[in-house]
């Protein structure tokens, strides 16, 4: 089987790119020439697995079939998962399917390439710390999401028939994902609460825990302060400086002291899959596939976009793995890839722009920094204009898939059921 471009990974990169170049090619051309690969069959936008895994936003309601995006923007779309891949051959290799009992549903299937890109993605960065592996939750994918918000339930039920009446989380990095799932755990508290009796009622207790001396240590300190006034108003404990040396069931031993816990998740960082060693091509110590400035891997014809890639930007750093980078690299990418089907050569190498940070603080609450570039120096946004920002985000990468009008219309269906059947989904 031949396909002149295959992308391998069907997130917010990989999606997007397959999309504007099934657009541009899949009309005149057919579908065949643009293949996407992904090992799941609905998309998520990833920045919003922490609002799936509370419990606040229903994948059945935000989950977008490949195989319809892949008819309507006219590409090709195969379930599978990356296995192997051969550069000088041009040539990729899937694994095989099999279904729950174990019995083989599709074989190991080869592909053949004139052009491939790698959008793989990342994992959990466990840092080596004993037990986090076995006994904390992660959020990277749906799968992961949705298992964590079926034992949340379980936990919210438990904590309102129990004496004690308190549920204790523990969140692992204080990063955007972990307090971003902060602020909707309490979101999804204050709902469920709602459907108790008097006597019912729980204390929800949650501890962010962040080895850093203070939590988005990637963002301003202004936005830092910001983020953590906010949480420990609403009774979230803010550790900082408090490295995790040890996950025990129900405990995290820190450098601070322990920290008792019914659930636990790890959002402390990301790491490139071990596995991106076996594809014959350049990487880093960190596992990222090398690529140059445009975003070409070692291996002729072969890219690499988003988390898994090692892009270099400026200072020495590399391009952050970022939504936003993400989306910038798939436009490059479709130029670029046009480009060489009419054989010619883009020479303007890929810059990353960095338009600033948002974070949301959960309902009509967030804040954020946007970067000089849109005009003057970086200025701060808060409250309800940062968190319609931030929706505002995530309305533009379905744009980019399903196109302004069917982005409305979805918009639109969305705020409605919100206001029918509220926020948090008992599913």
């Amino acid at each position: 089987m031949h396909h002149d471009i295959v992308i391998v990974g069907g997130g917010a990169g990989g999606l997007e790119l397959a999309a504007t170049l099934g657009r541009k090619l899949g009309r005149k051309r057919g579908p065949e020439w643009v293949l996407l690969i992904d090992r799941a069959a609905f998309h998520i936008w990833k920045p919003t697995l922490h609002e799936v895994a509370a419990g606040t936003l229903d994948t059945h309601q935000e989950g977008l079939s490949y195989a319809i995006l892949a008819r309507r923007n006219h590409f090709s779309f195969a379930l599978g998962e990356l296995a192997g891949l051969d550069g000088r051959a041009k040539r990729l290799t899937l694994r095989e399917i099999r279904d729950e009992d174990g019995r083989t549903v599709v074989p190991m299937r080869s592909i053949r390439f004139t052009w491939a890109v790698l959008a793989i993605g990342s994992g959990s960065n466990f840092f080596g710390t004993p037990g986090a592996a076995e006994h904390a939750f992660v959020l990277e994918r749906t799968e992961d999401a949705e298992r964590f918000q079926t034992r949340l339930l379980t936990a919210f039920t438990r904590a309102a028939f129990t004496e004690s009446g308190v549920l204790e989380i523990a969140i692992v990095g204080g990063g955007a994902t972990g307090v971003e799932l902060s602020a909707e755990l309490l979101e999804a508290h204050d709902e469920f609460q709602q459907s108790l009796g008097p006597g019912q009622r729980f204390r929800l207790d949650i501890t962010l825990v962040e080895a850093a001396d203070r939590i988005l240590i990637g963002l301003p300190e202004k936005i830092s302060e910001q983020a953590t006034t906010a949480l420990e108003r609403r009774g979230v404990r803010v550790m900082t400086g408090a490295q995790v040396r040890a996950v025990t069931p129900g405990r995290l031993e820190t450098g601070a002291g322990a920290v008792a816990a019914d659930l636990i998740v790890w959002a402390a960082g990301v790491k490139a899959a071990e596995t991106n060693a076996d594809l014959g091509l350049a990487i880093t110590r960190a596992n990222q596939i090398v690529v140059d400035d445009h975003l070409a891997t070692s291996a002729a014809d072969v890219f690499a976009l988003g988390d898994c890639a090692a892009c270099p930007w400026r200072e020495g750093r590399l391009t952050p793995a970022r939504a936003q980078a993400a989306h910038q690299q798939a436009s490059y990418l479709s130029r670029v890839l046009m480009a060489r089907l009419r054989r010619r050569r883009i020479v303007a190498p890929f810059v990353y722009r960095d338009f600033g940070s948002l974070v949301s603080l959960g309902e009509n609450r967030g804040v954020g920094t946007l970067m000089g570039s849109l005009g003057g120096p970086n200025f701060f946004v808060e409250g309800l204009i940062a968190k319609w920002m931030y929706m505002a985000l995530h309305l533009a990468h379905h744009r980019a898939i399903l196109g302004i009008g069917r982005t409305v219309i979805l918009a639109l269906a969305r705020l409605l059921q919100e206001r029918v059947s509220g926020r948090l989904k008992l599913h």
